[in-house]
């Protein structure tokens, strides 16, 4: 099997990720499909490819030299354990370093150890909120 993590939008299946957002994402649930499209339109987007299915997405709101806000980070329920979330997340960094952003932050409220193996610290006394700074 062969996984991949694509920026290329035009990959990127919309009713796909809709389903996943508006259906099975606590943070996301009843998101309208209109929403979705707005959002991937403005932002830098990543999808993993299990053999070319679609198995996970990210996305990233940034100014593409500064700061950067992570989220709507999904993977397949058939897919986790498999290494689609790190592999996304691998290349969201690589993404994020190699445009100069300083510092990226997210919201979370049950992926705490994934985020930190990438760098991320909870930011408060809330622990939802993560932060990263990224060498200058």
């Amino acid at each position: 099997m062969t996984l991949e993590v694509s920026t290329d939008v035009t990959r990127i299946d919309v009713d796909q990720v809709h389903r996943w957002l508006s259906e099975d994402a606590y943070w996301a649930l009843g998101r309208p499909r209109d929403v979705v499209e707005r959002a991937i339109a403005g932002s830098l987007n990543l999808g993993a490819y299990l053999d070319g299915r679609q198995v996970g997405y990210a996305r990233v709101v940034t100014d593409h030299a500064t700061f950067a806000w992570l989220c709507d980070v999904y993977v397949d329920p058939d897919a986790r354990g498999a290494g689609v979330g790190r592999a996304l997340l691998t290349a969201v960094s690589a993404e994020l370093t190699s445009a100069g952003v300083r510092r990226a932050m997210l919201a979370t409220a049950d992926a705490h150890a994934l985020y930190r193996e990438f760098g991320f610290e909870p930011l408060g006394e809330t622990q939802k909120w993560m932060i990263r700074s990224f060498e200058a």
